[in-house]
């Protein structure tokens, strides 16, 4: 028997042992898979470890997916979370090729995942409060919301998660180093509920934009 003729069911059973570009070869190898490949029931759970992993768009985003995680070890993004009026010229060079892809992802999500409950970021550190306000706004069912080491995250999610996370159990904000402890303590008595952990983040040294210099009077 050959595998195009095996039932939708089959095939679908048959792709969930693959990774995203294991699937991504056998869809292209015939219409019938490539349709087995786009369906949106395949892809409930997605994990991206590399900023190249993620670039390959290797996988389709729709209503079934449940579960998001983007954990990128700082080896792979260096210089992401050095703030940007320190970085060198080599770091902006690498930040560049990959500064906006966890941000047009989570845009992609917004529209067309409403029913994403768990969301993981790690070590993605150009994503910012806007982003994750449109995806406590726009994905209604998120549960639980793990992000650490995310170095624009701010007290700004903290409140978005007050207002807009209404399905929100779980919150971690993580080695986030612009999080405040009176973020925190507001977080806290807005939703006492809430399981909200906080490792480091109101500890560390938030990012401080210099001072500009002094104007020297022009001499009379």
């Amino acid at each position: 028997m050959h595998l195009t003729q095996l039932n939708r069911e089959c095939l679908l059973h048959l792709f969930s042992f693959l990774d995203a570009d294991s699937r991504s070869s056998l869809a292209a190898t015939c219409p019938q898979l490539r349709a087995v490949f786009e369906d949106p029931a395949l892809w409930s759970c997605l994990h991206f470890r590399s900023a190249a992993e993620l670039a390959r768009a290797h996988f389709v985003l729709g209503p079934a997916l449940r579960s998001l995680a983007v954990c990128w070890p700082p080896s792979r993004v260096r210089g992401c979370g050095v703030e940007d009026w320190l970085k060198s010229a080599l770091q902006r060079s690498i930040c560049s090729r990959h500064e906006s892809l966890v941000s047009d992802l989570l845009r992609r999500v917004c529209a067309r995942c409403p029913n994403l409950t768990t969301l993981t970021l790690a070590g993605c550190g150009h994503v910012t409060d806007d982003c994750l306000t449109g995806v406590l706004l726009r994905c209604p069912r998120l549960r639980t919301l793990r992000l650490e080491n995310c170095a624009r995250v701010t007290n700004r999610t903290l409140a978005a998660a007050a207002a807009h996370g209404h399905a929100l159990s779980t919150l971690h904000v993580d080695f986030c180093r612009n999080v405040s402890a009176a973020g925190l303590r507001q977080l806290r008595d807005a939703r006492p509920h809430l399981r909200l952990s906080a490792d480091r983040s109101a500890e560390m040294a938030p990012d401080l934009p210099p001072e500009p210099a002094p104007r020297r009077r022009a001499p009379r």
